[in-house]
């Protein structure tokens, strides 16, 4: 009965532990029926997991900077899609794409970066610009 109770225990562990898994990767707080394009200057290129993380600081309408963070998959699916390490360098003057959360807060999730010599950095796929 013991050994049965341990069983039992280790297995409501586990599972309790795993559920915050699954909640990470909702798109709860993005509005995904937006998509926001900016031209930004890359500040930071984060190639890590679970998630990559650009960021970058755009322009608003006055003048002001404002600093962005968004992020993509992990770098295993990112490089299906021709993303690496050093596709983004650090003070690349850039043309990015997002869904923005849903907050207003300068974050999001990216669909698209075009690079500063016009290659498109896509969620799905690679291309050149025509």
């Amino acid at each position: 009965m013991k050994r049965r109770l341990q069983l039992v225990l280790m297995l409501l562990v586990a599972v309790a532990f795993s559920l915050p898994l699954f909640a990470h990767h909702g798109n709860a707080a993005l509005d995904t029926t937006k998509k926001v394009t900016m031209k930004a200057v890359v500040t930071d290129w984060r190639w890590q997991n679970p998630h990559s993380i650009l960021k970058f600081d755009v322009k608003d309408d006055s003048g002001n900077v404002v600093n962005w963070s968004a992020e993509i998959n992990n770098p295993a699916d990112m490089v299906e899609r021709g993303w690496t390490a050093h596709s983004i360098k650090i003070g690349d003057q850039i043309t990015i794409t997002v869904n923005p959360v849903k907050n207003g807060k300068p974050v999001g999730r990216i669909v698209q970066v075009v690079l500063p010599d016009g290659k498109i950095l896509n969620t799905q796929y690679i291309t050149q610009q025509q």
